[in-house]
């Protein structure tokens, strides 16, 4: 049976547990009528408070876009370790400050997916800790997750005791394998996960060894597949003011990217085509071919499209070869005409190339490093690359958040966090604590 509770719709009159309303604060209910000017200067998850317990990539990439849209993250941090990839460097951005740390600087891994957040050092392997957390958890939206299923239950952090604390709590848990399962207990690693649920299967060239894929993809999607469900569950509460617990893996997510591969699977009932390298399974010619200096991607991936390859590379009598006049021909002749296009590119820069096919509506693309495309024109002109200041470390270029708005544009406000930098803020303003009960909690060490 699942774990998850369901709630019934509530009448306008009939109140939640512990006397909270059906909107049990202001920042829950939703604006209504004609957009004013007020609202238009708010992002988009203005007064949404999060509390974020994550690490790594999957967790993180989730409350970062939360971030993004405007909620405010207060991302727990153990008091000395921090996040563990703060220390996954080199490379590192130095500190400049003459401040002495544990670290040589902010690791890029760690700044990569920390922005717009708020750092709290705080263990909770004691009952003061777990009382801060408690307390939080009361003043937060939020709480996103992810220890193994069933490891915050003995510090009284699991769903079960925190929607008690706070039934209009939006609870997400991120893990490899999930809350249920034969292998919920097994610790999720991208790799790993892209390994078991068949992508490192179909990802590396025909005929070699599977490979991973070049980022943690599997993370990254989860992530983006958390924030999803987290905003979902944040609207459903607006008519029951009810949180719910939102169980989010590597493992489904990553079965959902399958897409259209999973697709043929089920729908031949055979196995999968294997590893294509940059060619696609059933379109010919669509992949990436070495030409002199380089490589270029080109998408002949219909009928016209071909021909106006054919016409670019000065070939237009392979038009009319009726071993390619149709796609299906191209794929059942996949391994003469990619020789025939690679020979001809090969005769030619990729900067040529790309003069020669500007303009003639077929899809090509320079393969770029990332050095390049983090200084690509187009990068740059949709201001996908920021350079802020970080208190500790100088100016700092970080990417952006990638989705536009016509209002109210989502931006980096705040640079990753030092470890514990809003230690002091958070218990102040959100908690109410004075300084002397904040200097007991650092002797204590249950801050930081």
């Amino acid at each position: 049976m699942s774990s998850f509770r369901v709630f019934s719709r509530l009448s306008p009159c009939r109140r939640l547990p512990c006397g909270i309303s059906r909107f049990p604060s202001q920042r829950h209910q939703p604006r209504r009528g004609i957009a004013t000017k007020e609202v238009n200067e708010k992002l988009p998850l203005a007064g949404i408070r999060v509390l974020d317990m994550t690490r790594v990539l999957a967790g993180p990439m989730c409350t970062q876009i939360l971030g993004d849209l405007g909620a405010e993250i207060i991302k727990i941090e153990h008091p000395t370790r921090g996040d563990d990839t703060r220390s996954w460097g080199p490379p590192d951005l130095a500190y400049t400050d003459g401040v002495g740390r544990t670290f040589p600087g902010e690791s890029a891994y760690y700044l990569s997916v920390n922005r717009n957040k708020k750092s709290i050092g705080l263990t909770f392997n004691n009952p003061t800790g777990i009382d801060i957390i408690h307390k939080l958890a009361q003043k937060c939206d939020v709480l996103v997750e992810n220890y193994l299923p069933g490891s915050l239950a003995k510090y009284q952090l699991d769903y079960e005791t925190i929607s008690k604390v706070n039934p209009s709590l939006v609870y997400a848990s991120v893990t490899g394998y999930g809350q249920t399962g034969p292998y919920r207990d097994r610790a999720g690693y991208d790799v790993m996960v892209e390994a078991e649920m068949g992508l490192m299967h179909i990802t590396g060239e025909r005929d070699r060894p599977p490979v991973k894929v070049g980022v943690a993809v599997t993370d990254i999607s989860t992530g983006m597949y958390t924030a999803i469900g987290v905003l979902a569950a944040l609207y459903s509460r607006r008519d029951t003011g009810l949180g719910q617990w939102i169980d989010a893996s590597l493992s489904d997510c990553q079965v959902a990217g399958l897409a259209n591969i999973a697709s043929s699977v089920l729908v031949t009932g055979k196995k999968d085509s294997g590893r294509w390298g940059t060619a696609h399974a059933t379109v010919v010619p669509y992949r990436a071919y070495k030409t002199e200096n380089t490589n270029i991607a080109v998408g002949g991936c219909n009928d016209k499209l071909y021909g106006i390859l054919c016409n670019k590379i000065g070939k237009p009598e392979w038009k009319t070869d009726q071993r390619f006049v149709t796609n299906a021909l191209r794929v059942k002749n996949r391994e003469v005409l990619d020789a025939m296009i690679e020979g001809e590119l090969q005769l030619r820069t990729t900067e040529e190339w790309l003069e020669i096919f500007e303009g003639s509506g077929m899809p090509y693309a320079a393969v770029n490093d990332v050095q390049k495309t983090v200084n690509h024109e187009h990068v740059l002109a949709r201001n996908m690359i920021e350079e802020i200041d970080h208190p500790a470390c100088g100016k700092v270029k970080l990417v952006n958040h990638p989705v536009k708005y016509s209002r109210v544009e989502p931006k980096i406000r705040t640079p990753p966090p030092l470890l514990g930098q809003h230690t002091d803020e958070v218990l102040r303003e959100v908690l109410g604590m004075h300084d002397g009960e904040i200097s007991d909690l650092r002797l204590a060490k249950t801050v930081a």
